[in-house]
């Protein structure tokens, strides 16, 4: 069995057309009903916001894969000089259940997530003004924010023309990459990028909503972190995407708020299938906004870490333990 860390994902890379590929195959292969993805658990004790979740899945199309991730978020770590997410995925052969990989870090988790945005920013292009400059919001700059930064940098290039960032624990400039340093605005407030950005992403361990205001008119909003949007906002939503509104409708995200407290039914909003698979975002007035709600579907850790698995085989890369 192989096992994986940390530092050999870094040594593989992020490839990230690469990456937003893995996931665009792995919500065809949804589309196609080819996987099977219970609702995942939650674990709590002591303390109500902390919680263990267990996400397993079958995922098939060109690379079909089993497994399960174990991920477990304290968001109090942040200070304890310990990551708020911690997790493990197992990856085991589809068709005899065989464990052939265990990969021992939360960096996987934060891969997928930016690969997952990326190719909901990939089908915003498709339908928003080509000559358009954009301007990219990063509210919240952990290891999910930072790990934004370097999919949208790469994926968007010389169209960025402002990075904003913000975190309500302040950023540090020297970390920041030397190649699009001069793009970066640090922000005084969540308020400053949301107010001129084109792409506005949260990344926060917000445990309630404060975000209230109207959005940029034809911008895309991924609500990465899914508890920071007032339900007010469902007013100023063109098109609500969800990537699985069963998984997405509870445990008190802004999906299930909106549900709740101002009637948003899965009829009112469209899939992660929709707009992969049927252009979902297409035909829609230039100031149309769109918002993405992703809970985290475990089809996509799976893919995401078979990609890892097989570039690992491949380069040589990580130890393999004794069975």
């Amino acid at each position: 069995m192989l096992y994986l860390n940390a530092d050999n994902i870094k040594e593989i890379g992020t490839a990230w057309d690469v990456l937003t590929g893995v996931i665009e195959n792995s919500v065809h292969a949804l589309n196609q009903n080819d996987f099977s993805q219970p609702i995942k658990p939650y674990l709590r004790y002591g303390d109500a916001k902390n919680r263990i979740i267990a996400m397993p899945a079958y995922v098939g199309g060109n690379a079909p894969l089993a497994g399960i991730k174990w991920i477990a978020s304290f968001p109090d770590n942040i200070y304890k000089n310990k990551l708020r997410a911690n997790s493990v995925t197992i990856l085991n052969e589809h068709d005899s259940g065989v464990p052939i990989c265990v990969i021992n870090t939360s960096l996987i988790s934060a891969v997928r997530t930016a690969a997952v945005s990326g190719v909901l920013i990939k089908e915003y292009i498709k339908v928003s003004d080509k000559n358009r400059d954009l301007h990219v919001s990063i509210n919240g700059f952990g290891p999910i924010g930072r790990t934004h930064l370097q999919m949208v940098t790469s994926l968007l290039g010389d169209r960025i023309e402002k990075i904003y960032l913000y975190d309500i624990n302040g950023i540090d400039i020297d970390t920041i990459d030397s190649a699009y340093k001069h793009k970066v605005v640090v922000a005084s407030s969540w308020e400053e990028g949301y107010a001129v950005s084109n792409i506005y992403i949260t990344c926060t361990v917000s445990d309630s909503p404060y975000v209230d205001k109207p959005p940029v008119k034809g911008s895309l909003q991924l609500n990465v972190s899914l508890r920071d949007y007032k339900t007010s906002i469902r007013q100023y939503i063109d098109v609500m995407v969800v990537d699985d509104w069963d998984e997405v409708c509870r445990q008190n995200t802004d999906i299930e708020n909106m549900h709740k407290q101002v009637g948003l039914q899965k009829s009112d909003t469209v899939s992660i299938a929709d707009v992969v698979c049927r252009e979902a975002l297409k035909g829609q007035d230039e100031s149309a906004v769109f918002m993405f709600n992703p809970m985290g579907m475990a089809i996509f850790d799976i893919a995401i870490g078979g990609y890892y698995y097989q570039e690992a085989m491949s380069k040589g890369v990580g130890s393999i333990m004794p069975n």
